[in-house]
């Protein structure tokens, strides 16, 4: 099916005069802008153990106007023997995309999935680090749109394509090498978003070697996420997040995971708690073992 011009929509404000979004928009925000020209959604549902699950369930219906983005055809570069799981895409051939999908500085852009923002969040954070800051994530996902009654549809989305300008932030995240130093710095911390049982090496589905990255410590993503799905609140945020750093700068933090997803997920809700973010390290435990001189651990933090 062929792109459709949308003319503009002349009373909704643009971006620049209108308020940005830049962590979370409620179902009911959302709701209020489905028309807006200026808003653009993405849906990013997809599963690990079956790759186009997510591409199903978005030809089966979805947020209406919203486009698919594949984590592993979009929001990824190929795999290398000394890559991990999801390296980081190419900033060129990603900002193609987007301006393909009508992101260009003007939009805001709101991001979704079925699983607690735990794919949405890589989105969000790859728009963050290519210079865009108007992303958000769609607080509580298509779950809670749907238990809200709010509309889906299984028609394609009209798109009018731009060119959408990357401006990479480099200093956002960080190579092995530095977390390697990071880890042995008291005035630093490394912070793994995996479930406690692939930290401790207990049960690994996903990648060759069991365990974690020496030094680290262990905080599942899902610890940010309340019992409807939603984040937690802010103050409940800042004050979990304070205690996990033990006065450490949060500035100073490295986030992982397995392959640079769910890290996004600890990465926001610092900045949901109004907390420097610190950075993610895109290679995660999935690229730290394919080089065996890399050491690893198993069991609790500081075992």
């Amino acid at each position: 099916m062929g792109d459709k011009f949308i003319a503009p929509i002349p009373h909704y404000p643009s971006l620049i005069t209108m308020t940005k979004f830049t962590t979370l928009v409620s179902t009911e925000q959302l709701a209020q802008h489905l028309d807006d020209p200026n808003w653009i959604v993405f849906d990013c549902r997809f599963t690990l153990t079956d790759q186009e699950a997510g591409r199903r369930a978005y030809q089966h219906g979805h947020i209406p106007g919203a486009r698919y983005a594949h984590l592993d055809e979009d929001l990824c570069s190929p795999i290398t023997p000394t890559s991990g799981r999801h390296p980081l895409p190419d900033p060129q051939v990603l900002a193609e995309k987007l301006g393909r999908w009508g992101v260009d500085d003007t939009r805001q852009v709101v991001v979704y999935d079925d699983s607690f923002g735990s794919m949405a969040v890589r989105l969000w954070w790859l728009l963050r680090w290519l210079g865009h800051d108007a992303v958000a994530l769609l607080d509580g996902g298509l779950p809670r749109w749907m238990r809200q009654k709010h509309p889906v549809s299984a028609d394609l989305p009209q798109i009018n394509p731009t060119r959408f300008i990357p401006r990479p932030q480099d200093a956002m995240w960080a190579d092995a090498a530095e977390v390697e130093q990071a880890r042995q710095d008291p005035d630093r911390l490394v912070i793994d978003a995996r479930p406690e049982e692939r930290f401790k090496g207990e049960r690994e589905m996903l990648d060759k070697v069991a365990g974690h990255i020496p030094g680290s410590i262990n905080w599942t993503f899902e610890e940010n996420i309340d019992f409807d799905g939603t984040y937690l609140p802010a103050e409940e945020l800042h004050e979990t997040y304070l205690a996990l750093l033990h006065d450490i700068p949060p500035q100073q933090v490295v986030h992982v995971c397995g392959s640079g997803v769910t890290a996004c997920h600890n990465i926001l809700a610092m900045e949901i708690a109004g907390l420097p973010s610190g950075k993610l390290y895109p290679g995660s435990w999935s690229e730290w073992i394919t080089d065996p001189s890399r050491p690893i651990a198993v069991g609790a933090s500081g075992e």
